[in-house]
């Protein structure tokens, strides 16, 4: 039966003639050296290309990477080879290697050697260590030199290949070939040695349209590979899987099996001739060099043909080589951290007769099956002993111990726990993978359909396109892999046994209400697992995840791809293995899970029993669940994180616990917070103390004035003044009415010219004063323009009704610094809005006595310039915008006994009001 390889194409890059290929180890980069002379480097999972190096006009036939030193070794047909720092693009070195064109260059595993060969018939050996010196030339050869390699097991060997039909094996520090191999009819092109397991062989690809593998310690030819119908230009052993691939000039890519060496598939990109292949150890990507570009190919899955069973032991395939280690006796003496490497000791179970491309315990553990080259075989798990066999493209156990093959897309068997065949199926549809577990699910491209095992009856059709299936073991959820998504699904078991017991026929659909679907998940699962009713998976970015009740939490972040095998309840430990065959363990506890399982049940009498048994530094986590549930009291119960708790008790109002909170974190923005919400909530007492543990001048101001609190805005005032909020500070005196300390606070922040127009407005007796301090701190600056600044005691003319603001100050004075409380402030709320100056002259016309200079409309242009220049004042600070917006007035009642000022209040008819405008 055929080998069945999964071929996808990972890309396709137009280009002139691909004479070489090579992949980096490390990045995903893929090198290809052109026939017209140029070296690319294409990244292939962007699918750009990331660096280009014009290297001659000439072809270049060979190029390879030096990723130890981040270089490339290019040869070319001038004869010359030159070394590039693929980082830097700097040119390392250029030196004339050959008297011919250069065939190919060969880099050693591991010391600082290169080796060319060329249409000069010799081959050479450069030491990059002694300044690319030639340190050996090795002769032989009688026509062109097309190819050499080292040989991977002793790479104190290599072999060449050349036109004069011969492949020859030297050593390093000798002259002469060890021997010779010649059988080909016509010259050889290529040559590659075998990697996979301890046989010596190495592949050979010729002008005589054949492969040939070789042994070369008997040196005898073991197999030839005939199908082609033009020369052979590039063959290799595929270093991970049981393939060897050779590619002609006749435009295919034939990939035959290593072991029968039948032909296993053919590809045909239509890119003209096939000149070069380049694979990687440790990868399944292979690249093809054509005339007309470069394709990369991924040869079925990287994911490891590995299972493990309840009790912690593994059983994996590397090749045909069946091996098995123990984790529980690993753990019982030794600690190992999540996402450590296991140290597993590596115990030889047996070989496999087939290729497996997949390996799977039944339920109990007893049972290995091994699927691949279109057969199954079951093993027993201890003794690795056949126990049946047959044709499969796919196997599925059930959850009881029975299976099903699919031998075609059109044929499904199921057979009995005693490998007993019970029935042959063929759907109405083509099968193309069939799932196990509680049902038997067969899918098309579109539909999955799911059959008891029993009868197989249809139970249910679902239109979705299944890439695979996970059933947890109570038979109850079932979770469906889609593309982009997966979907939790709930089987109901009792619903369908009545239906099917009441004998009603089953269309095509099945049991309507067979399967409910829980939850839907935006997440590609590249493997999963059921613990319970908790799906653990990891998606398509490697993150370690698991969900329940369509909780997504993420575990762990991976650092490489990863797969799961499964979960040990006794460890409390999920265990993933990597392409390389490592175990690592992550830490998920039973008890985590089954309290978030009662929790999504209902049943949270029994979940808080179970709460105790959750250590401590798992409750956030808990907690976290517990609030997406809308259970945010429980969850303020649960939460430890400081931070955390606040939030939650601020979301339930609980201001006492989340002042407690912000008591020992001791966090400004906390405080902030919880004032403001205090404030809202009308807790005054307790945002006063909150907004003064935070600094919060701004909010303290708003307090304060809604409160007419004069003694607060007074220490207020002097806490502003410390901390360097001088807007605060102004408001807070301004509403007191204590203008001199304003006028104070505009100097001493060197704001001079608001200084003296807010006496202007307010303190007329203290503008000669200022006017003097402002002349001397312009004249550093403009002589002329300080000399213009006039004195109203000097120029009174220039100062139309002087003399009737400084008579309204003298009555203001007498009058500021009693402050009633803010509920007065209904009784002004509806008053009309008078000047001082207005006010003044009314009592003046009352006394029948006439005013002096009395001109009112300046008058009130006074008090307009009062209210710009405050606007102007506070805009000014470079405070942070921290002051709240507001409008306040000092009012003064001038038929008071008193001489009450009213905070917040407006004047009446028989009062004088300064309006600072902000």
């Amino acid at each position: 039966m055929p080998l069945r390889l999964e071929i996808k194409r990972k890309l396709a890059q137009r280009s002139e003639r691909v004479k070489s290929v090579d992949l980096h180890p490390t990045e995903p980069w893929l090198l290809a050296s052109l026939y017209s002379g140029t070296v690319c480097i294409w990244n292939y999972q962007s699918q750009t290309m990331a660096k280009s190096f014009e290297v001659t006009e000439l072809p270049v036939r060979s190029a390879k990477f030096i990723a130890r030193k981040q270089w490339v070794v290019a040869g070319a047909d001038d004869m010359f080879i030159r070394v590039y720092n693929y980082n830097t693009m700097d040119k390392v070195k250029v030196f004339e290697a050959h008297t011919d064109y250069i065939r190919c260059v060969a880099v050693h595993p591991t010391l600082p050697y290169v080796l060319s060969s060329s249409d000069d018939m010799l081959i050479k050996l450069w030491d990059w260590e002694k300044g690319w010196v030639c340190t050996q030339i090795f002769e032989g050869h009688s026509h062109y030199v097309m190819q050499v390699t080292f040989n991977p097991k002793d790479t104190n060997t290599f072999a060449s290949a050349s036109l004069d039909r011969t492949i020859k094996i030297w050593n390093l520090g000798s002259p002469d070939p060890n021997f010779t191999l010649d059988a080909h009819q016509k010259g050889v092109n290529c040559v590659d040695y075998f990697t996979g397991g301890d046989k010596p062989y190495l592949i050979t690809g010729s002008d005589d349209h054949t492969a040939k593998v070789w042994d070369y310690q008997t040196k005898s030819c073991v197999q030839t590979l005939e199908g082609h119908t033009h020369n052979v230009s590039a063959v290799c052993f595929h270093p991970e899987l049981p393939i060897i691939i050779t590619g002609s000039e006749d435009g295919t890519v034939r990939i035959w099996h290593s072991t029968t060496y039948r032909l296993e598939n053919t590809l045909n990109y239509g890119l003209e001739r096939v000149w070069a292949i380049g694979y990687m150890k440790g990868s399944r990507r292979v690249v093809i060099g054509y005339d007309e570009g470069t394709i990369m190919v991924k040869l079925g899955r990287e994911e490891p043909v590995a299972s493990m069973d309840n009790s912690g032991k593994i059983i994996w395939a590397k090749h045909n080589e069946i091996q098995t280690v123990n984790i529980k006796s690993v753990l019982a003496d030794l600690e190992v951290a999540d996402g450590e490497r296991l140290p597993l000791a590596v115990k030889e179970l047996g070989t496999c007769d087939l290729y497996p491309q997949s390996l799977k315990h039944n339920p109990n553990g007893r049972f290995v099956v091994v699927c691949g080259d279109g057969e199954y075989i079951i093993y027993t798990a201890l003794a690795w002993r056949n126990r049946s066999f047959g044709s499969a493209l796919e196997f599925a156990w059930s959850t009881e111990g029975e299976y099903a093959v699919r031998e075609s897309t059109s044929k499904i068997k199921i057979f009995s726990k005693t490998f007993q065949e019970k029935r042959s199926v063929r759907p109405t549809f083509s099968a193309e993978h069939i799932y196990g577990g509680a049902l038997l699910a067969m899918c098309s491209n579109d539909f999955i359909c799911f059959y008891d095992w029993a009868e197989c009856r249809m139970i249910r059709r679902i239109d979705v396109n299944v890439k695979n299936l996970h059933w947890a073991d109570s038979g109850d959820l079932v979770a469906i892999a889609s593309d982009s998504s997966f979907y939790i699904l709930k089987y109901n078991r009792d619903v369908v046994s009545s239906y099917l017991d009441s004998g009603r026929p089953v269309d095509e659909q099945g049991v309507e209400d067979a399967f409910e679907l829980l939850h839907e998940v935006n997440e590609r699962v590249r493997t999963g697992i059921w613990v319970g009713d908790c799906f653990i998976y990891n998606n398509s970015s490697w993150r370690l995840n698991y969900c329940v009740g369509g909780e997504v939490t993420t575990m762990f972040h991976l650092d490489r791809p990863m797969y799961l095998l499964g979960y040990l309840a006794s460890q409390s430990r999920v265990y993933l293995i990597d392409k390389e065959f490592n175990v690592m363990g992550y830490t998920l506890l039973v008890s985590l899970i089954e309290y978030k399982t009662l929790v999504m049940r209902g049943d949270l009498e029994r979940a808080s029993e179970v709460l105790p048994s959750i250590p401590k530094e798992h409750h956030n986590s808990v907690a976290r669940f517990l609030e997406s549930r809308g259970m945010i009291e429980d969850a303020l119960e649960v939460a430890t994180d400081p931070d955390y708790r606040f939030e939650l008790a601020i979301q339930l109002g609980r201001l006492e616990v989340a002042k407690g909170i912000a008591s020992e974190v001791q966090s400004e923005s906390k405080w902030k917070q919880l004032g403001e919400l205090a404030m809202s909530s009308g807790k005054l007492d307790m945002a006063e103390e909150c907004l003064k543990r935070a600094m919060d001048l701004s909010g303290l101001l708003l307090l304060y004035s809604s409160l007419g609190d004069a003694e607060g805005i007074s220490q207020l005032a002097s806490l502003a003044k410390e901390q360097g909020k001088n807007n605060v500070a102004f408001l807070c005196l301004f509403m007191l009415g204590k203008l001199e300390e304003c006028l104070e606070l505009l100097l001493e922040s060197n704001r001079i010219p608001e200084a003296a127009l807010m006496a202007r407005s307010y303190l007329p007796s203290k503008v000669s004063e200022i006017v003097a301090i402002w002349r001397k701190d312009l004249n550093k600056v403009n002589p002329k323009a300080a000399e213009s600044l006039a004195d109203p005691e000097e120029y009174p003319n220039l100062f139309e009704d002087w003399q009737v603001a400084l008579s309204v100050e003298s009555k203001v004075t007498e009058s500021r610094g009693v402050y009633p409380p803010a509920e007065e402030y209904i009784n002004h709320a509806d008053r009309s809005h008078l000047t001082l100056v207005e006010a003044f002259r009314n009592m003046q016309v009352d006394d029948e006595e006439p005013l002096e200079n009395g001109d009112a409309d300046h008058e009130n242009g006074e008090e307009q310039n009062a209210e710009e220049l405050n606007a102007e004042e506070l805009n000014a600070e470079e405070q942070n915008g921290e002051e709240e917006s507001q409008e306040e007035a000092v009012v003064v009642d001038a038929d008071s006994t008193d001489g009450a000022v009213l905070v917040n209040g407006n004047e009446a008819e028989q009062e004088w009001v300064l309006t600072p405008h902000q």
